[in-house]
C-alpha cells in the first residue's frame, strides 16, 4: 500500500508537469473505484487550469481553476506520466491530458478514489486527520500527551490517523526499531523521553524514504513510472527469520492490530 513517502514522491514527480497547465481532456475509462468517480469530473476539468498539487496525509490534493479534487492511491494505485502515444495498460482508469503528456491513474484493485475535495465524502475523510509527521506540530510531547489514556500497542497508536497521519506499517516498524521500542508495548507505558526519540526517528525515516523515492515492495511506482529504493535500507520490515544488522539476533514478526509487525527482540524493549 502506498504510504506517505510514496505519495509525497508522486506529488513531487507530477507537480512540475501539471502546475500552471490546462487539462486538454479528462477521460474516465472506469468510474468504479472505492467510491464512484464524480460523473461531471471530465466535463468540469477539461479546459481548467491546474493551480497547485500538494499532499495531505496520504491524499493527493489538486487545486484547479474550477473545483479542487483529491485522490487516494488505495492499496495498489499509482499516477504515471506517459507520452500521449503510450498504449493504455489494463486497469488505467482515468487519463488527464496535458500537452504531449498524459497523467494516468492506474489501480488494479480499485481501492483508491478520485473525489471533489469540497464534497461531503471528502470532508469526512479529511476533517479528523491529525498533524503531519514532518511538521513542527508533531513531536515527542504531542505523542506523549495523546498516548496517556491509550492502552493499545504503540504500533497501533502510531498508525491512528487522528494521532499522526501517514505513518503506515512499514515506517512504523522501522521507526520503532530505530527508537528501540517494541511494537507491542502499550502506548501509555512509554516515557516522554522515549517518545521524543521516536518522533525524531519517524521524521528521519520518512525523510530518508522520500529522498530514496519511496519503498517498492509490490505495486508502487512514482509519477514517472520509477520504483522506490528505500526497501534496500529496511532494518526489520519483511526480514523475519533473518539476522538483525545491529546485533545479529533473528528478526521476529507478530500480528499487531491486524498487521504483520517486525522487530528485533534484542534491540527493542
Amino acid at each position: 500500500m502506498p504510504e506517505l513517502p510514496e505519495v509525497e514522491t508522486t506529488v513531487r514527480g507530477i507537480a512540475p508537469y501539471l502546475e500552471g497547465q490546462s487539462f486538454d481532456f479528462v477521460r474516465v475509462y472506469n468510474s468504479s473505484l472505492r467510491w464512484p468517480i464524480p460523473s461531471d469530473l471530465s466535463e468540469l476539468l477539461t479546459g481548467a487550469r491546474c493551480k497547485k498539487i500538494y499532499r495531505r496525509a496520504k491524499y493527493i490534493c489538486i487545486e484547479t481553476s474550477v473545483r479542487p479534487f483529491l485522490a487516494h492511491l488505495g492499496m495498489s494505485g499509482s499516477f504515471r506520466l506517459v507520452n500521449s502515444l503510450t498504449p493504455l495498460k489494463p486497469h488505467d482508469h482515468v487519463s488527464f491530458g496535458v500537452g504531449s503528456w498524459e497523467l494516468r491513474y492506474h489501480d488494479p484493485r480499485r481501492f483508491g478514489c478520485l473525489l471533489w475535495s469540497d464534497s461531503d465524502r471528502a470532508n469526512q475523510l479529511l476533517c479528523a486527520l491529525g498533524p503531519e509527521p514532518l511538521s513542527d506540530e508533531f513531536d515527542g510531547s504531542w505523542l506523549y500527551r495523546q498516548s496517556r489514556k491509550r492502552s493499545v500497542s504503540v504500533k497501533h497508536f502510531l498508525m491512528t490517523n487522528s494521532v499522526v497521519v501517514g505513518v503506515g506499517n512499514i515506517y512504523a516498524s522501522e521507526s520503532l526499531f530505530l527508537a528501540g521500542i517494541l511494537p507491542a508495548r502499550s502506548a501509555n507505558r512509554i516515557s516522554l523521553a522515549r517518545y521524543e526519540i521516536l518522533a525524531k526517528e519517524i521524521k528521519s525515516v520518512l525523510m530518508s524514504s522520500i529522498e530514496a523515492g519511496g519503498t517498492t515492495l509490490r505495486d508502487f511506482v512514482s509519477g514517472k513510472d520509477e520504483p522506490g529504493y528505500f526497501q534496500q535500507a529496511l532494518n526489520v520490515y519483511g526480514r523475519a527469520g533473518l539476522s538483525c544488522f545491529h546485533c545479529e539476533r533473528v528478526i521476529k514478526s507478530r500480528v499487531i492490530g491486524g498487521r504483520n509487525s517486525f522487530y528485533c527482540p534484542s534491540c527493542q524493549r
